[in-house]
């Protein structure tokens, strides 16, 4: 008799799984489309420059009493023409008293929204190795259009929390190569 319940248990535990595993696969053919188109890769590297940060009332320009520069490099896996999904990863040197390091590392997981005349928005996720954290939308478009590569022009909207400071938020602007 207890084994005739566990089993029924079980094969009810069965089908209760097997019915949302074909629930999640029919919504994400909802939500995905049926595409078979491949998924298209692109990637990038340019050139960050922080503009001004804004923290705790005070304004700490770039280029006063330091230079900080990045260099995003990152991959895109385009999901459709308007939706894909970014990794990019940010080395940042800053020179100051007349030398140089580098401070801080950025990896900016997010999400890619293109939208018409040549504009994309990424919403991206910010984790740094300074123990800071928050996110960043860039909105970015391409100027100049070759067969094979592009310039590009991004202005990137940074906002960090964490790691005993107060809440910071620093505009840049960003310009480099896709491919």
């Amino acid at each position: 008799m207890l084994s005739t319940y566990v089993f029924k248990r079980s094969l009810s535990s069965i089908l209760r799984l097997l019915l949302l595993v074909k629930l999640i696969l029919l919504l994400e053919g909802l939500a995905l489309g049926q595409s078979t188109e491949p998924a298209k890769v692109t990637g990038y590297v340019g050139v960050l420059h922080p503009i001004v940060s804004f923290s705790e009332g005070q304004v700490t320009p770039n280029f006063k009493t330091y230079y900080q520069v990045g260099f995003p490099m990152g991959l895109n896996l385009w999901k459709s023409e308007k939706v894909g999904f970014s990794a990019e990863f940010v080395p940042f040197i800053r020179a100051e008293s007349g030398g140089s390091r580098m401070s801080n590392f950025l990896f900016h997981p997010g999400a890619l929204l293109r939208f018409p005349k040549g504009y994309v928005m990424a919403l991206r996720a910010a984790f740094e190795t300074s123990g800071r954290y928050g996110f960043t939308p860039v909105l970015s478009k391409t100027v100049i259009k070759k067969e094979h590569h592009g310039y590009f022009v991004a202005v990137p909207l940074a906002l960090r929390f964490g790691n005993s400071h107060g809440a910071a938020f620093t505009p840049g602007f960003q310009f480099g190569i896709n491919f």
